[in-house]
């Protein structure tokens, strides 16, 4: 299939990739300037989703200010998958009172499919710590009559653009992986945008749409008291959580796989002594025994990690979306 990745972005965002961690490399080097009064005020988390799937930003916000000894408040600025609230975090000022739990989604695949950006995730972001990662459960309406997703595959091929998956906006990891399906099985399902998960399990309760690939964190208690059917999950290996559903590349589409992470940013000219104690405090608060547990049992993987070790995950992320991007064909975005 022929690539149709906007000109020249891919080998940018590599490039860009690269300096950005040898910058961070030079800047451990680099004593850094005393913060010895941070913080001396509220600290806020902005994430990019509405209530209920911040359940888990909400407990990372809870041990941070026990961490801090300030307040920690979690800002939900909702709408665009995420990026609303990435642009919020890199316009911020650069002094350690504004961080952006924010997804790959907004770091790596936004300068890989638009063509315009409001920010630059790699000059105007500075990762500070993996916070967590999931797949993304397969699940459908309960009146959708395929328990498979071979059955599922031939259902949309029977009936061209009835099916409709519910996604987070375009260029997310959820609108991407309905697009990967489409390509791979060769089917026509129509994508509807939503603000954020719930309101995708709303509508999928509701039957508005047939299916949707949404986090294991609200999608398992629907699936446990069944309301809707899991059919797969979109990782590659099957998900310690459901050991019993297969995933999407086992269920005849080898290669399929897409899964969705978060961690903390700051405002690109943050003091490095203050991105240092916060990756430091985020990589503890991921950690703890219960906060792993918390994460553990909403079907989420705990991070938790340095800032060299953040930037080296992205860099891998960005070579498999680039190539994941190129393979299918998918086109940039206006």
């Amino acid at each position: 299939m022929t690539c149709q990745l906007n000109p020249g972005i891919e080998s940018e965002l590599k490039r860009s990739i690269w300096l950005l961690l040898a910058g961070f490399m030079l800047s451990f080097a680099a004593p850094a300037a005393a913060q010895s009064n941070y913080p001396d005020r509220n600290v806020r988390l902005v994430f990019g989703f509405p209530a209920g799937p911040d359940a888990g930003v909400r407990l990372i916000a809870s041990k941070l200010e026990d961490a801090l000894g300030k307040p920690v408040i979690v800002e939900n600025v909702t709408g665009a998958a995420g990026n609303i609230a990435a642009d919020r975090t890199a316009r911020a000022a650069p002094d350690g009172y504004t961080i952006g739990i924010l997804t790959g989604a907004n770091i790596v695949l936004r300068q890989l499919l638009h063509t315009k950006l409001p920010y630059d995730p790699l000059k105007e972001l500075v990762p500070v710590s993996l916070s967590f990662r999931f797949a993304n459960i397969l699940a459908v309406h309960n009146n959708v009559p395929a328990r498979t997703v071979a059955e599922l595959v031939a259902l949309a091929r029977a009936s061209p653009g009835e099916l409709t998956f519910g996604h987070n906006g375009t260029g997310s990891v959820t609108h991407l992986s309905g697009e990967l399906l489409k390509v791979m099985a060769k089917i026509d399902i129509r994508g509807v945008p939503y603000r954020g998960p719930s309101e995708i399990l709303n509508d999928l309760l509701s039957g508005r749409i047939s299916m949707t690939f949404n986090p294991p964190g609200l999608t398992l208690p629907l699936i446990e008291e069944g309301k809707v059917r899991a059919l797969a999950v979109t990782s590659r290996t099957r998900s310690p959580f459901t050991p019993d559903l297969p995933t999407i590349d086992e269920s005849g589409y080898r290669g399929f796989e897409t899964t969705v992470w978060f961690g903390s940013f700051v405002p690109a000219g943050t003091p490095q002594s203050i991105v240092n104690r916060l990756s430091q405090e985020m990589a503890t608060i991921m950690a703890l025994p219960d906060v792993r547990d918390r994460f553990l049992k909403s079907g989420w993987i705990p991070g938790g990690s340095t800032q060299a070790e953040f930037a080296e995950y992205i860099q891998t992320e960005a070579r498999f979306w680039a190539k994941l991007i190129k393979d299918t064909g998918i086109q940039p975005i206006d």
